[in-house]
């Protein structure tokens, strides 16, 4: 499988200008693309081919004198803005006509320089290599220092670097990793996510939710009225967007690092996990949104689904439908209606349940059902709920 490794970059004052270079004919190249093909748009003209833009706005613009300085940069940064710009006109009539699922995307959209995020790529045909001294090498920019936090497990095949809204400087390498099954384990898990409680296990563990954005408020509050005061576009209004863009990529590099430790814990110590396929879009339009986004449940998700994968572990994602909360682990009785603030419940049939841990149970047991067997087909019939003068097989079945 392919993986993605990202490596904090420390480039100098000179490779910063031609980096700012590089991002800008990038953008350039991408813009004058889509503007090349919404103005045949309009005329009604044929779509231009893949090949013939590729002249248009690279070849033939480097002999003007308009664009005679995307010659300052590597071609292969250029040609990959227009690949860029080709894979989102793809997308975008895959998605009109129905090819591509899942939500509709939109037409491809003019980058702007000021945009919060910056990248190119650089493919191996551009030569880039890592030096003897641990230093990324890039064309028409130098060896730029690499803060290497692990190795990397491969070579590596394209790189990208990006500039976030933070001001600093990553370099995004993607290489092809083997799987890497671990011993098998006898524990499964369910796992019911939430807000009061991180994540709550079917054996009845609870994580507390760590809400990093929630304990920054504080400070990006006081961040944001500094920068209100600021007079925008001044020079002390954007060092006061960068320390706002800092507080908050600190918030989510805690809440990434959060994520990593306890998706590689639960991954090493169970060997199927089933989690709720949950809403979050529909979520995080309630008066729970902050709370909800703050959570960050679908990168979880995520990073739980291919590290099962990349350490020979079982994954299943829960219809988001299934009445975790209101179904009773023990004889499967099914409340009529369930607010949000019961947290314990008793069921008629005397048992008393902790909310979150009744429905990890209970993601647990459905997980286990709609789980393929190595066939292809369900280990056993979906769960259904029995009836009470039914609870039993009858004599004589066979």
């Amino acid at each position: 499988m392919q993986l993605r490794y990202n490596y904090r970059l420390h480039p100098t004052t000179g490779q910063r200008a031609a980096l700012a270079r590089a991002f800008g004919c990038a953008r350039v190249v991408f813009n004058d693309g889509l503007r090349v093909r919404t103005d045949a748009r309009e005329q009604g003209l044929p779509y231009i081919r893949d090949g013939e833009l590729s002249t248009r706005v690279i070849t033939e613009a480097k002999k003007t004198p308009e664009r005679s300085w995307l010659g300052e940069v590597s071609a292969v940064v250029l040609q990959q803005a227009l690949a860029d710009l080709n894979a989102a006109y793809r997308n975008f009539f895959a998605s009109i006509t129905g090819k591509r699922k899942g939500p509709k995307v939109a037409p491809p959209r003019f980058r702007s320089r000021k945009d919060n995020r910056q990248a190119i790529r650089f493919t191996r045909n551009a030569r880039f290599s890592i030096t003897a001294a641990g230093r990324l090498r890039l064309p028409k920019i130098g060896d730029v220092p690499v803060r290497w936090s692990r190795t990397l497990p491969a070579e590596p095949s394209p790189v990208t670097v990006i500039k976030d809204a933070a001001g600093r400087y990553f370099a995004s390498f993607v290489v092809e990793v083997a799987g890497q099954p671990l011993p098998p384990v006898e524990p499964e898990a369910g796992i019911n996510l939430g807000l009061s409680a991180f994540a709550v296990l079917s054996n009845g563990r609870k994580i507390d939710a760590p809400r990093f954005l929630r304990r920054a408020e504080k400070k990006l509050t006081r961040l944001q009225r500094a920068l209100s005061r600021k007079a925008k576009g001044s020079n002390n209004w954007a060092k006061a967007r960068q320390k706002v863009a800092r507080r908050h990529a600190k918030v989510a590099d805690a809440r990434r690092e959060f994520h990593h430790q306890l998706s590689t814990r639960i991954v090493r110590d169970n060997q199927a996990i089933y989690v709720e396929d949950l809403a979050v879009k529909g979520l995080a339009r309630t008066r729970l949104s902050k709370s909800v986004h703050d959570a960050g449940w679908s990168a979880f998700a995520g990073m739980l689904e291919y590290k099962a994968v990349l350490y020979g572990r079982v994954f299943h994602r829960i219809d988001r439908w299934f009445p975790s909360s209101k179904l009773c682990s023990e004889c499967g009785a099914l409340a009529a209606s369930m607010t949000l603030n019961v947290r314990e419940w008793t069921c008629p049939c005397g048992a008393v349940h902790d909310r979150d841990v009744n429905a990890a149970k209970n993601i647990l047991a459905a997980g286990r059902a709609e789980r393929p067997n190595a066939c292809g087909a369900q280990v056993r019939p979906g769960a259904g709920l029995a009836q009470r003068e039914e609870a039993g097989s009858l004599r004589g079945a066979a």
